[in-house]
This record gives C-alpha cells, sequence and structure tokens, in this order.
C-alpha cells in the first residue's frame, strides 16, 4: 500500500514509512510533518490498538492532519478513530488519490485556520495588558500610566465610572510591579456595614467585643509587604477615614482591643467612581486623607470613549463564553457591530461583557443577529438617530422639507441632462408641477 501511495503522493508531497514505534516517534517529532496516513491493523494485534496509537499521536501534535485506513468493517471504528483525532476515515482498498486531494484540502483549511488565529493573537497581544483588553489610544494612556508608576510605592487612586475595570487596573499594577509575588488583598469598602468595616480592615485581639472568641489580622496586616485594594474607599466613614490616616502616616496599624501597634509595609491602591474633588469640598471625604491617597491618579475611560474597543471587547467575550459553555464559535451580522458600536454603554465593560454572555448562551445558532439584541439597545438606536433627526432645540420643518425637495430635483435635472419633462418621469410627478417647482425653487 506504501509503495502505490508514495507513488500517487509524490507530485506533492514527502512521503515517508514509519513501522516501528521509535521510527513514529521520531517523525511526530519532526516539525516538518504536516500529515500522518495511519494503517490501524499496522500496529499491535488489531485496530484497537491503532486506535490507541493515534489517539497519542493526537495528544502529541494537535496541529497534524490524521488519516486513518482499515480492513475492518466494524461500524463503530469510524466514530472510535473520530474521537481519537483522526480527520478522515477509509476502508481498504484506498483510493490514494482521493486521500492526495483531501490532503490538500485539509492542509490549505488548516493553515487558514492557523493564519487566523495566529491574526487574533496578534490583535489581542497588541489590544491587551495584563489581562486588560483595549487597543484604543485613552487605553493605552492607562497602559502607559500603569507601567510608569508598577515598580514606585506611591498611592494610587483609580477613577472612572462603574464597570470600566478599576479592579482591573489595580491588578495590572500589582502584576507589572516588584510586588506581584506578594500579598494582594482586596477590599470593597461599600460591601460591609460600618459596624464591620472596622475590625475586617484593622483586625482585633480577642475579647474585643462580643463574639471575638479568638483574635484575627484585619486586611491591612494580611496585605504585609503587599499591596492592599481598597474600592469604593469614599464609602468609609470619617472614623475610619481618621484611623486610615493615621496608619499611613504611622506605617503601623493597631487592632481593635490592642494595646501595641504593628509596623507594617504595604503598598496602597485605592478606586473610586466619585468626585473626590467635590466630596472634600462638602466635607464629606476628609481632605488630608485626600492627598494622601491621590498621589498618583490614574483615570479609566468610560468605554464610549474608547474608539474601536468595542469590536475587539466584544471578539474576547465572544470566544471566552462559547468555550466557557462549551459551544461553537458565534460571530455577529456586521449590523450588529454597527449597534454595539453606537450604542452608549451606560454601565461600561461591565454591561458589554453581560450582553455578550446572554447572546451566547440564549442562542443556538453561529451567527448572532439584531433580533438577538437585547431591546434596550435596539431602542437606544432608534433613539439616537431621531436624536440625530430632530436635536432638543428642534428643527424649521418647513425649510427642512425644502431642502429635501432641492435635492431631488436637482438629482433628477442632473440624471436627465436638465430636462424637466424626462425629470418629472423619473420623479413620477407632473410636468406643470415640476416647472412650477422649479421656479418656486428658483432651479
Amino acid at each position: 500500500m506504501f509503495r502505490e501511495m508514495r507513488r500517487a503522493l509524490s507530485p506533492n508531497f514527502r512521503t515517508t514509512l514509519a513501522s516501528t514505534e521509535f521510527q513514529i516517534k521520531t517523525l511526530i517529532d519532526d516539525p516538518d510533518l504536516h500529515g500522518i496516513v495511519l494503517d490501524l491493523e499496522s500496529i499491535g494485534d488489531g485496530a484497537a490498538d491503532g486506535i490507541e496509537v493515534l489517539q497519542e499521536m493526537r495528544r502529541l501534535r494537535d496541529d497534524l492532519i490524521m488519516v486513518a485506513v482499515t480492513d475492518s468493517t466494524s461500524s463503530e471504528l469510524p466514530l472510535l478513530a473520530s474521537h481519537a483525532g483522526a480527520d478522515h476515515f477509509f476502508l481498504k482498498p484506498v483510493d490514494s488519490a482521493q486521500i492526495q486531494t483531501l490532503l490538500l484540502q485539509t492542509l490549505e483549511k488548516r493553515a487558514l485556520q492557523f493564519e487566523g488565529q495566529w491574526l487574533l493573537d496578534q490583535v489581542e497581544n497588541k489590544a491587551a495588558f495584563c489581562g486588560l483588553i483595549g487597543g484604543s489610544e485613552a487605553m493605552r494612556r492607562v497602559y502607559q500610566a500603569i507601567e510608569a508608576v508598577a515598580d514606585s510605592n506611591a498611592s494610587v487612586v483609580i477613577r472612572g465610572e462603574s464597570g470600566v475595570g478599576k479592579e482591573l487596573v489595580a491588578r495590572a499594577i500589582v502584576e507589572s510591579g516588584g510586588r506581584h509575588d506578594k500579598p494582594y488583598i482586596c477590599l470593597n469598602c461599600s460591601a460591609l456595614p460600618e459596624t464591620l468595616m472596622e475590625s475586617e480592615l484593622f483586625g482585633y485581639e480577642r475579647g474585643a467585643f462580643t463574639g471575638a472568641d479568638t483574635a484575627k489580622p484585619g486586611m491591612i496586616e494580611l496585605a504585609q509587604t503587599g499591596t492592599l485594594f481598597l474600592d469604593e474607599i469614599t464609602t468609609l466613614d470619617h472614623g475610619l477615614q481618621s484611623k486610615l490616616l493615621r496608619v499611613l502616616q504611622e506605617r503601623s496599624v493597631q487592632r481593635l482591643g490592642g494595646r501595641t501597634t504593628k509596623k507594617i509595609d504595604f503598598r496602597l491602591i485605592t478606586a473610586t467612581n466619585d468626585d473626590l474633588e467635590d466630596m472634600v469640598r462638602k466635607g464629606r471625604f476628609r481632605e488630608d486623607l485626600y492627598y494622601r491617597i491621590n498621589v498618583v491618579p490614574i483615570v479609566v475611560p468610560p468605554l464610549r470613549e474608547r474608539k474601536g474597543d468595542v469590536a475587539v471587547l466584544v471578539e474576547h467575550f465572544l470566544r471566552l463564553y462559547c468555550t466557557a459553555n462549551q459551544k461553537p464559535a458565534k460571530q455577529l451580522q456586521p449590523e450588529v457591530l454597527e449597534i454595539l458600536e453606537n450604542y452608549s454603554w451606560p454601565g461600561n465593560v461591565r454591561e458589554l461583557e453581560n450582553v455578550v454572555q446572554r447572546l451566547v448562551i440564549m442562542g443556538d445558532g453561529p451567527v448572532i443577529a439584531a433580533v438577538h439584541l437585547p431591546q434596550q439597545l435596539l431602542s437606544s438606536t432608534a433613539a439616537s438617530q431621531e436624536a440625530i433627526l430632530i436635536p432638543e432645540e428642534g428643527v424649521d420643518f418647513d425649510a427642512e422639507m425644502e431642502k429635501i425637495e432641492i435635492a431631488y430635483l436637482n438629482a433628477a435635472l442632473r440624471r436627465s441632462d436638465g430636462s424637466k419633462s424626462a425629470a418629472a418621469r423619473l420623479l413620477r410627478i407632473d410636468p406643470q408641477r415640476m416647472k412650477y417647482l422649479c421656479r418656486k425653487l428658483k432651479l
């Protein structure tokens, strides 16, 4: 069989016979190998052993084209071979010309797949930074700020609307800096009531209050040598703001019910979606704490200001949730992407992620159409078109209608080389009306 196949494949392929385990292992490791035609009965005691070898080869090389051939007429064998990783399955006698055609077609298809994957990887590499996705100029400024501040110990406040990814920016700062292998403690200051927030932040000694049966270190202590990230810091009451300020000034912490202080070395990163300066002016946030945390501010832009990032994020979330939900890859119709890019995204990246996740889970087909989008997106698109058509200050209806008449009349006259009767036929109006309109509009 090998001689016949070599003869048939020789115009397009270089063929090698491997009949021992060592020869197969050597060939599998060859990066120039593109495909294997495996006779399932040529190894071990029959087709079952051949299936095991096929499965092992597929595990070692996911990029190879695998063709299984056999004498067996077992109805289960094609399915077993497919599960083991075979791209094609043939019963002997084999049509070598047919195999050659299939190999060429599969190679071309595989090459396009790998090229497409390579292009996607390149796009993501250029549009990603430590888990943050986006290649817009606005996001590149964020990446530059992260790199600039990563290795310092300066306090950073991350500012931006809800859902823009402030916690991801905090993680990116940590991953890029010298404390990346040290503790990273994250606490949402709005997640706990004030009575619990103090004990969570500063810790407590045994007997400090009812129920404190054992001593417990606080978040600040747990961040020793590492980083403490306080999200929604503006929700801390004035008492906790004062205590946090003392920790930052003295670099030491005292547990509730404790008599001694403990020196602490940590980097503070905070985040808020509030206007800090306005809160300071209104007395809702301590001015001295403001200056302590606002050493390096990083502003994360809202999604509506990140030109071009919606398409990149949609592609990222589609692949993420198709894989997570074991669904085949999906693609958007062009009009869907246009709707998504024109939407204002008040919930920012978080809202976009939720929408894509819903589209993946709820849709069965491979293509996502406009009809699958949530109603608020479609309504918003219609509303934005209406806002363009009729701005808040209103329009001069007669003037707008006159502009439309002039545009149609001019177009018809140009199409008919200035003949008013021919233009009237194009516009399906009476020739006398055409002449009247031309006089009225001075055309």
